[in-house]
């Protein structure tokens, strides 16, 4: 697909009144580092109708840089970046520059079977007839300043919630909910978190594509303005020793179609049901739960979210689901007074920001979809905290195990045929070896290079 003459129309207007001069043709790549390259404004409009060229082993990469051994990832073949119109912002941090979010293209113009945003539109066909609405709840580290090997200096030593936190951060808050705003991104919610320097802000659910690429837009602004103002923004899982994780939790749901009167109608909703869930989400929730050990290999996708993804941290460590319980991998959040249909869905807490949001999403929606073909039966949810359970009470509850290790989730994902599937040939075999990669490089790099590598990277 190439961008219609409309599109180029448009999008030079926006050029000319936001005062462009580069155009950044972005990309996520198998470790949700946001990568790509610029045109000028003037070489704009044929290069949205032919793309940018990008050597196909760009995609291999390892959080190292280095490309890592795949057949077809090599010095030879090359692929396109091709923009989506509808994904243009201007960026707020960086005067004179916008950017457009890409898909991965081959030199015929077809979709390239190594393209994460790719993979995210498969996974919304396969749910013909469901509308997939969701949204990522990040949460974020603010430093005073760029962080150095062994130290992070935290912007300020509040406590959950704080109003204290507010005041300290209130400038750069402010400045970043206009910022994002300004670029038509619907904030709902922000707050001091629980960790030193820890904030969390929440942009409105969206259709599945648009809410991956709100929260890639969402953590390059915040970044971006916190660099402008001196600041570090990091979105790592644990950027330091100590620290309580920074999570990425998804909320998903499915919706009909909009009718002719344009009233949609979520499906997860019954109102007769005690927990407001329909037998649709129950089986969908089921899914989740079935492939849970090898969704952990793409939710949570480095070595560092381990530390994060611990019991008693509320980072959803047992493989269970239940209403509010926030130890649960999957939570069922209350429902919104005046509004206990629209506002219900399901919470996926095993998601951090290390995590690409279009494999993330697309692989919770296939699994879902998995239990809803096969009518999975979740069980009884988990109304009880599962840290006051014995071993032998999980078991009997039917909590999974979840991978302690990003070494233990990729053997996990090897093991789940169906994830495997849908991941593709290509795909399966190109990320396991990127995320093996990692676990070596981890491994040899020692804690506190490991920590500062997340910190700087994320």
């Amino acid at each position: 697909m190439v961008s219609a003459p409309d599109d180029r129309a448009r999008i030079a207007d926006r050029l000319e009144a936001d005062g462009i001069d580069l155009v950044r043709f972005l990309w996520v790549d198998h470790n949700s580092i946001t990568r790509g390259k610029a045109v000028s404004r003037h070489a704009l409009a044929s290069r949205m109708e032919s793309g940018i060229g990008l050597a196909r082993t760009r995609q291999a990469s390892a959080l190292s840089d280095l490309g890592v051994p795949v057949a077809g990832f090599d010095a030879v073949g090359e692929v396109r970046l091709v923009p989506d119109p509808a994904s243009y912002v201007r960026l707020p941090h960086a005067p004179g520059s916008a950017a457009m979010l890409c898909d991965l293209r081959t030199p015929e113009g077809e979709p390239w079977e190594a393209c994460p945003r790719t993979f995210l539109k498969q996974a919304l066909a396969a749910a013909a007839g469901f509308d997939v609405v969701a949204a990522f709840e990040p949460e974020f580290t603010l430093c005073a300043g760029p962080p150095t090997p062994g130290r992070l200096g935290l912007f300020d030593d509040s406590l959950c919630f704080d109003n204290e936190g507010f005041d300290a951060a209130n400038t750069y808050a402010v400045r970043l909910v206009r910022a994002l705003r300004g670029e038509g991104l619907d904030v709902e919610t922000y707050h001091p978190e629980f960790a030193h320097g820890q904030h969390e802000l929440t942009l409105r659910h969206a259709p599945a594509v648009r809410a991956a690429d709100q929260y890639v837009w969402q953590r390059a602004i915040t970044r971006g303005l916190a660099r402008d103002m001196g600041l570090w923004a990091t979105f790592a899982p644990v950027p330091h020793p100590g620290l309580r994780g920074n999570g990425n939790h998804a909320h998903l749901s499915l919706w009909s179609p909009a009718a002719q009167d344009g009233e949609a109608v979520n499906l997860f909703a019954d109102a007769a049901d005690p927990l407001g869930l329909s037998g649709l989400a129950r089986h969908f929730i089921g899914g989740l739960l079935d492939h849970l050990p090898g969704l952990t290999a793409l939710t949570c996708a480095s070595a560092n979210s381990y530390r994060r993804l611990q019991p008693g941290m509320w980072a959803g460590a047992f493989g269970a689901w239940g209403p509010d319980n926030r130890e649960a991998a999957i939570r069922i959040p209350s429902r919104l007074s005046g509004d206990e249909a629209g506002s219900t869905n399901i919470e996926v807490k095993i998601c951090d920001s290390t995590a690409n949001p279009y494999l993330a999403l697309g692989a919770l929606i296939h699994a879902g979809l998995d239990g809803i073909r096969r009518r999975l039966d979740p069980g009884e949810p988990l109304r009880e905290d599962p840290n006051a359970l014995s071993d032998d009470a999980l078991r009997r509850r039917g909590v999974t195990p979840l991978p302690r290790s990003l070494e233990e989730a990729v053997e996990a994902l090897e093991r789940d045929d169906f994830l495997m599937s849908a991941l593709g040939p290509v795909r399966g075999a190109l990320y396991t070896a990127i995320k093996r990669a990692d676990i070596r490089d981890a491994k040899d790099m020692g804690s506190a290079a490991e920590h500062h590598t997340h910190a700087v990277r994320y």
